[in-house]
C-alpha cells in the first residue's frame, strides 16, 4: 500500500511540472519579438555609428567648397538629429555636434576639438590635460595672389630723343612719327604670382609678344649703308606719290613687377592695383612697308633688322579698377644700337583692352 501511494505522488509531481513547463513556453510565444529586441540592442550596441557632417564654404570670385567630415562612434544608445537648428548625435560619453554656420564641435568623451572658419582665419581650439582653460590656436588662412598681366593691350607708340622730347627736329626731323597711326599692341599669354603671404601684394612674371608700328610723317624710308641705318628717300627722288610708309617691329617679352591692390568692395574685380617694373624684350622681326603710286598702286616691304637692337629693357607702370585698366612703357634702351642710327628711345602708352583674368 505504502508503495503505491509513493508511486502515485511521484506520478502527480511529474505531471504538475510539465504543465508548468508547457506554460512557460506559452508565455514565452505569446511574447517572441522580446528576444528579438534584447539581440538588436545588443547588436545595435556593437555596430559603429558613422556620422557625416557635409558644410558649404564661400570664398572670394563666387567659388563654393562643400567640405565633408565623416565621423565614426563606437557604440550609440541614442540618436538625436535637429535640422532646424543644429545636428546632434548623443551617445555613451561620445558626442558630435555640427552647427549650421562654419562651427564645428567634436567631444569624444571629455577630449573636445573646436573649428571655427571665419572669413581670413581658422580657429582651432585644444583642451590640454590639467587645464582648466582651453587652449585656442589660430591658423591664419592664406589666400593666393594674383596679379594682372595677362590680356591683350592697345596703345600708341613714340620716340623720345635723348632731350626727352617726343617731337623730332633737326637731324631727327626724318624720324617725326604720325602718332595717331603708330600704334602699340600687346598680347600678354601667360603669367605667374608670387604673393607675399597675402593676396593684395605680390611679385608678377610671365610672357607677352609686342607689336610695334611707327608710321613716317615724311615720305621716306629706312636702309642700311655703310653699316649705320639712314633715311630712303629713293621714293620721293624718283617721283612717286607715297601714300604710306612705316617701320613695324616685335618682341617676346618678359615682365617682372611688383604689384599692390587696394580692396574698394568685397570681391577681387573690385580692387584698385598699381603695379610697376621691368620688362625685358627679345626682337623677333623687323621690316619696313611703303605704299606708293607710280602710275599704279605698289606695295614695296623690306625685311631686316635695321640695327635695331636684338636685346632691350623697359620701364613700365600700371594701373587699374574694374573695367579701366591703363600701362605705360618706357624703353631706356636706344632704338639702334650705339652709332648704327639716330638715337631715339621707344616708348607707348595705352590701355588693357581684353584682360585674360
Amino acid at each position: 500500500m505504502k508503495r503505491l501511494l509513493l508511486y502515485g505522488l511521484m506520478f502527480t509531481s511529474v505531471l504538475s511540472t510539465n504543465a508548468q513547463n508547457k506554460e512557460n513556453i506559452l508565455r514565452e510565444l505569446e511574447n517572441a519579438d522580446s528576444l528579438n529586441k534584447k539581440n538588436a540592442q545588443q547588436t545595435d550596441e556593437k555596430v559603429p555609428v558613422i556620422v557625416t557632417v557635409k558644410k558649404t564654404l564661400k570664398i572670394v570670385d563666387g567659388d563654393t567648397i562643400v567640405e565633408e567630415r565623416i565621423d565614426t562612434i563606437s557604440s550609440a544608445k541614442s540618436l538625436t538629429v535637429n535640422d532646424d537648428q543644429m545636428i546632434w548625435v548623443n551617445t555613451s560619453g561620445d558626442t558630435v555636434k555640427a552647427a549650421k554656420g562654419d562651427t564645428v564641435v567634436v567631444r569624444l568623451g571629455k577630449k573636445k576639438m573646436v573649428i571655427v572658419d571665419s572669413k581670413d582665419k581658422t580657429i582651432i581650439e585644444i583642451p590640454e590635460k590639467g587645464k582648466k582653460n582651453d587652449d585656442i590656436v589660430e591658423y591664419r588662412e592664406v589666400k593666393s595672389f594674383k596679379g594682372h598681366w595677362e590680356g591683350l593691350e592697345f596703345g600708341i607708340n613714340g620716340f623720345m630723343d635723348k632731350n626727352h622730347s617726343m617731337t623730332q627736329s633737326g637731324d631727327l626731323e626724318w624720324m617725326d612719327l604720325k602718332q595717331a597711326r603708330s600704334w602699340n599692341t600687346n598680347i600678354n599669354f601667360t603669367q605667374y604670382s608670387i604673393g607675399f603671404g597675402t593676396d593684395k601684394a605680390g611679385i608678377v612674371t610671365g610672357l607677352g609678344l609686342e607689336f610695334n608700328d611707327y608710321h613716317f610723317s615724311n615720305p621716306i624710308s629706312l636702309k642700311v649703308q655703310n653699316g649705320v641705318t639712314v633715311v630712303d628717300s629713293s621714293f620721293i627722288d624718283a617721283g612717286y606719290r607715297v601714300e604710306k610708309t612705316k617701320l613695324t617691329m616685335s618682341h617676346l617679352t618678359l615682365p617682372l613687377l611688383l604689384e599692390f591692390q587696394l580692396p574698394m568692395g568685397e570681391k577681387r574685380k573690385d580692387r584698385l592695383y598699381i603695379s610697376a617694373g621691368v620688362i625685358g624684350g627679345v626682337r623677333l622681326g623687323s621690316h619696313t612697308k611703303v605704299v606708293y603710286d607710280d602710275g599704279s598702286r605698289r606695295k614695296d616691304k623690306n625685311r631686316s633688322d635695321f640695327n635695331i637692337a636684338t636685346l632691350r629693357y623697359g620701364l613700365t607702370a600700371r594701373m587699374g579698377y574694374k573695367g579701366i585698366r591703363l600701362f605705360a612703357n618706357y624703353y631706356p634702351v636706344q632704338l639702334f644700337e650705339k652709332s648704327k642710327g639716330p638715337e631715339l628711345y621707344p616708348f607707348s602708352v595705352g590701355l588693357v583692352i581684353i584682360p585674360f583674368d
